[in-house]
């Protein structure tokens, strides 16, 4: 079984490419989906935030929410870190028991892992190949304002929470160039998935 991870920056595309590359046969990962997976209302992660943060994180169906959460650790480097560190070892968990369940039913399949925080954590020397989303700073900023809603001080802020794009590239096996058609995309994917099949054959 070949695993490869792919990273980028907030609204670089990664999900878009995750989506393409699992549309040609690859198993995938998200790692934001388990994390919101593991916050669901009374989970051990659930309780734990609810512990630190306050009923007033919650929606009136129990579910947490997002933005209020987000909030609060926007502008407290501690106050984030204190949610990573309730967050991040429950993802861990949950991502290798989907591995070793891929691994059981497909031992020959190649499995692409979606870490948004890959290189900033040090995961990344746990994987053979990297795989870097890569869009120009004009393009991310303007992707953050339209998905998120917020102005471009915000925008900026919220790119700042993680290491620079041009800077991960250092670390990429291989880069996907996102800042064009979604059919450039795909065709960088097409070029991917066939590279990393006949390299796990070998």
């Amino acid at each position: 079984m070949r695993i490869a991870a792919i990273t980028g920056g907030i609204a670089s595309g990664k999900t878009l490419v995750l989506n393409y590359i699992m549309a040609l046969g690859a198993y995938g990962i998200d790692c934001d989906v388990i994390s919101r997976e593991i916050v669901r209302p009374c989970t051990k992660a659930w309780w734990k935030i609810v512990d630190s943060f306050g009923k007033v994180i919650l929606k009136q169906d129990l579910e947490i929410d997002r933005k209020k959460l987000r909030d609060v650790v926007f502008n407290d480097s501690r106050r984030r870190k204190e949610l990573e560190a309730i967050i991040h070892p429950e993802v861990i968990k949950r991502c290798r028991d989907r591995v070793e369940a891929i691994r059981a039913i497909d031992p020959g399949s190649l499995v692409v892992i979606d870490v948004p925080l890959l290189i900033e954590t040090g995961m990344y020397k746990e994987f053979e190949t990297v795989i870097v989303v890569y869009v120009n700073e004009e393009t991310q900023i303007r992707r953050v304002m339209e998905r998120e809603g917020v102005k471009e001080g915000d925008a900026k802020k919220l790119i700042g929470l993680q290491m620079p794009l041009d800077d991960k590239l250092e670390f990429a096996d291989f880069v996907i160039n996102n800042g064009g058609t979604r059919e450039e995309t795909e065709k960088q994917v097409n070029e991917l998935f066939y590279s990393l099949s006949r390299a796990g054959q070998q």
